[in-house]
């Protein structure tokens, strides 16, 4: 036992906890701790306490382990929030620590006092103000083992003279519960495969979830004949090159993946409760499998409910088959249709319009600067659902993004967060205008820790994913339009690599600097401002495609107003007709 101040006690119990390096800005006396224990722990001096929240909380996404943030009393306490509320949604184990004013000011309307213990209660899991100084490193331990065991934010409040008070500290070994590994009876495997055999139109839908159970998914896929379908999250992990990956479902997913869902008459749910699921038909027949026994049944009705690790279960399910069953005409039929979407979005690549580059075209060129190690960083928009359909995944990308909370501001963010956390790998952040703008300072924070992200800007001058969601109601643009700064000159008074790109000579010579810089060993950050099409993505939340759905009115409306031929993408229930008609 040796005797220090709190804040080193502190300190020394997150070390004990394997955290390395904590965000925040640097005010009250905690920050005396860390100065003191710098070998033990970096502090990352953010430029708003708000990319520090978000920093926090993408590591943990991404490397599984607590995240930690810090502010100071009042307004930077209060900037918090923001990251909070994506940890809290996306279920995400974080730490973060908050000075308050001192002990004796509290509750008397003195300078920057507020109830920060009101305020922040409603997010998260634990939540304790101490009130002595020998609590502080207990208070720590406790908030870090209940933020992993409920995977949720934890909040520790430390009054601002108690930090240099003297304390004895003993660490303690550590120690994280884990959750144990359910797997299935042979009833419920038994149940499992009677129903797939029974299915004409059998779908596999995958969630985040499946994170350590990849392999099995496409083992399972391939075993039994599915087509694969992700929720956005999930992106990452099926293989892009997979062919029976039909992509996401939603307004940030595919043509297939839409038509796969609205008309299989079988969804087996792997690690999702996709909140969405409410709207589908409910005719439909679910399976879902999934660890946390709060999720079953949580979003939609279900033939059968199965409480079990996604990898156990799949495994299990598989041992069962041992030959591979014949590709049906629903497969064959999905795998034209992703042929016909990735030629669509290769169409996309090609249009010019206003002699402007597309979104797509941006990032089929990005898509080239993705090693198998690369981790992306996107931010929440129409810049996700572009990144989403055009980037590389499956060769050991990993991608993080604000799933449920959607936060502008993420992708730099994550950006700052993957690079210290993976130093060697590639990191690639894609953001729209809007929310780059938004954390823009924060470009200070990758160039002064020499952190090499690439950040891509995509650049239409407006919020055009809020725009088409008023679209959609009827609603006007206005107030949804914003004047830009040139963000390569922006970067380049940064200290960082600045690269503007208007058109295709300037988007392949930008691309052969990033080459070039990356080869170097060069570790300034780059941020490519890529001026594009103002233009929004398909929306793919509803596809009138079908004619056993739609009439030939709103069919012929729906592909008039998005630029779908028929004769090149036709529905898939026509694809499957034809298929059926040549046999």
């Amino acid at each position: 036992m040796a005797q220090m101040k709190a804040s080193q006690a502190l300190v020394k119990e997150l070390a004990n906890w394997q955290v390395d390096h904590v965000y925040g800005i640097p005010a009250d006396s905690l920050i005396d701790g860390f100065a003191a224990e710098q070998d033990l722990i970096r502090y990352i001096q953010v430029r708003h306490e708000e990319v520090g929240a978000l920093a926090a909380a993408a590591e943990s996404k991404l490397t599984g382990k607590i995240g930690v943030a810090l502010a100071a009393v009042g307004p930077g306490a209060i900037h918090l929030i923001y990251g909070l509320c994506d940890a809290k949604m996306d279920h995400t184990p974080m730490l973060v620590i908050i000075s308050n004013v001192t002990t004796s000011t509290i509750n008397t309307h003195y300078l920057q006092d507020m109830d920060e213990d009101e305020l922040f209660a409603g997010l998260d899991t634990f939540h304790r103000q101490v009130s002595d100084a020998k609590q502080i490193p207990g208070t720590i331990r406790a908030a870090i083992q209940t933020a992993y065991a409920t995977q949720s934010p934890s909040i520790v409040i430390i009054p601002d003279d108690l930090a240099n008070v003297e304390i004895n500290y003993e660490p303690m070994p550590v120690h994280r519960l884990a959750k144990p590994v359910l797997a299935g009876t042979d009833a419920q495997v038994a149940q499992t495969v009677s129903l797939i055999k029974q299915a004409k139109r059998p779908v596999m839908f995958v969630g985040k979830g499946i994170r350590y159970a990849q392999t099995e998914v496409a083992a399972f896929s391939q075993k039994f004949g599915l087509p694969v379908v992700t929720t956005a999250p999930a992106v990452g992990y099926v293989a892009s090159n997979f062919e029976n990956n039909l992509g996401s479902l939603g307004t940030v997913g595919t043509q297939p993946a839409f038509e796969a869902m609205h008309m299989a008459d079988l969804v087996v749910m792997v690690g999702t409760s996709y909140p969405f699921m409410r709207f589908m038909p409910h005719t439909i027949k679910t399976i879902q499998i999934n660890q946390d026994s709060q999720a079953l049944g949580e979003q939609f009705p279900a033939v059968q409910l199965v409480q079990a690790d996604a990898k156990t279960y799949l495994t299990q399910v598989i041992k069962t088959q041992p030959d591979q069953v014949p590709a049906s005409d629903f497969l064959k039929a999905r795998h034209v249709a992703r042929q016909n979407w990735r030629g669509y979005l290769d169409e996309r690549v090609a249009a010019r319009p206003a002699g402007l580059l597309t979104a797509e075209a941006v990032l089929r060129e990005v898509a080239q600067l993705a090693t198998p190690d690369t981790i992306y960083g996107l931010d929440i928009g129409n810049n996700m659902v572009w990144s989403t359909r055009m980037l590389p995944f499956g060769d050991g990308q990993e991608m993080t993004m604000s799933a449920w909370f959607g936060a502008m501001g993420y992708g730099l963010s994550a950006g700052i967060a993957a690079q210290l956390s993976y130093p060697d790998k590639r990191v690639i952040t894609v953001s729209g205008d809007g929310g780059f703008s938004m954390v823009v300072q924060d470009l200070l924070t990758q160039v002064q820790y020499q952190l090499p992200v690439i950040n891509v800007v995509l650049e239409n001058g407006g919020y055009g994913f809020i725009r088409q969601e008023k679209a959609k109601v009827g609603q006007s643009d206005y107030g949804l339009k914003f004047m830009n700064a040139n963000w390569a000159g922006v970067a380049e008074n940064m200290g960082a690599i600045g690269l503007r790109v208007t058109n295709d000579q300037t988007l392949k010579a930008a691309i052969q600097t990033i080459e070039h810089h990356l080869a170097t060993g060069d570790k300034q950050p780059i941020v490519l401002d890529a001026v594009i099409t103002d233009e929004e993505p398909l929306d793919t939340s509803t596809m009138k495609l079908d004619p056993d759905q739609y009439s030939e009115r709103m069919i012929g409306e729906f592909r008039v107003k998005n630029h779908l031929d028929g004769d090149r993408y036709p529905s898939l229930r026509r694809i499957l007709n034809q298929l059926i008609a040549q046999q």
